[in-house]
């Protein structure tokens, strides 16, 4: 049997009871996962350049001829930096890990008042969300702090060595991981804002803003986060009903409210336009009010007249 769809006023008892978990998860979630990228962006940053001493492949078999100790390449000796350096690369992936868990309270939340709204939005976006936090968000932790371990151990050696201490088998299994997440959260993000756009809960901003959200998830257009942070933070705000311009009525009303088309909108301001042509037109034809006569001025008295005679007498 199908779910039977809710009432309005239990989609807003719903709303209401997980509305200010949801928002303050969001809010976490873009706080998080901007301290986690600017502290392993830092990180990484850091690390000297080691230019000096990178030698070319004719030194290094020209100290193998001679039996001379091998230099360590610009990566070697970057991979000893991080392994003696590895204490902020850990606490950003740590950071990084706890927000992008965070995003599912809600984007989740946002999920459920959609298809509270739209009944025939399938589950399918769900679970492409609930998958894809879980693989995006430990399957980077594995791979940061897999290398950051990695690093730690490296014992020296040429650059071929450090890339083999960093790609361990656990490493590679938590990029692959990761891969898969970034593919569920892209297609998740792009469903759940189309249709929370379409019943009306998202503007038509947030909702395109949506959707080039889950398109970065998949192309390497945005590697921080940011636009990612400025979402989330948005999301947030809206769903904890502190929009500057006021939320939506799709969520006071717990029905879809779609979003006028184009078409309408164009139809709706020839109507205006009509109505205040018909308004001039009307008041055009009101003929303008008649002057009424001025009073003419009051003449003096005949019996005043005659005193004043009297008294020039």
């Amino acid at each position: 049997m199908a779910e039977a769809a809710p009432t309005p006023e239990e989609t807003l008892a719903w709303e209401s009871a997980r509305r200010r978990t949801a928002g303050l998860a969001g809010a976490g979630a873009a706080l998080l996962t901007l301290a986690g990228s600017l502290i392993s962006g830092l990180s990484r940053a850091s690390v000297p350049d080691y230019g000096a001493r990178t030698q070319t492949v004719l030194d290094t078999l020209g100290r193998a001829a001679s039996g001379r100790q091998q230099v360590p390449g610009r990566f070697a000796a970057q991979t000893l930096y991080l392994g003696d350096h590895a204490a902020l690369p850990i606490l950003g992936a740590v950071l990084f890990f706890i927000g992008s868990m965070l995003m599912f309270p809600l984007v989740g939340f946002l999920f459920r008042a959609v298809r509270a709204r739209r009944p025939q939005f399938g589950q399918i976006a769900r679970l492409l969300l609930a998958f894809g936090v879980v693989a995006f968000a430990v399957g980077r932790l594995v791979v940061d702090l897999g290398q950051s371990i990695n690093a730690m151990g490296f014992d020296g050696g040429t650059n071929s060595d450090a890339r083999d201490a960093l790609n361990s088998p656990l490493v590679n299994t938590g990029l692959i991981l990761y891969t898969a997440g970034t593919l569920a959260l892209g297609f998740a993000f792009v469903l759940i804002c189309l249709n929370a756009m379409r019943v009306g809960l998202l503007t038509r901003f947030m909702g395109i803003l949506g959707v080039i959200v889950g398109a970065t998830f998949v192309l390497p257009l945005d590697q921080q986060g940011i636009i990612r942070v400025f979402w989330l933070g948005a999301l947030a705000a809206l769903v904890l009903g502190r929009w500057p311009s006021g939320i939506p009525a799709a969520w006071t009303t717990g029905e879809a409210v779609p979003w006028p088309t184009q078409q309408e909108l164009r139809e709706r301001r020839e109507a205006a336009r009509a109505d205040e042509d018909d308004a001039d037109e009307r008041a055009a034809r009101i003929p303008p009010p008649a002057r009424r006569p001025e009073p003419a001025a009051a003449q003096p008295h005949s019996s005043s007249k005659k005193r004043k005679r009297k008294r020039r007498a």
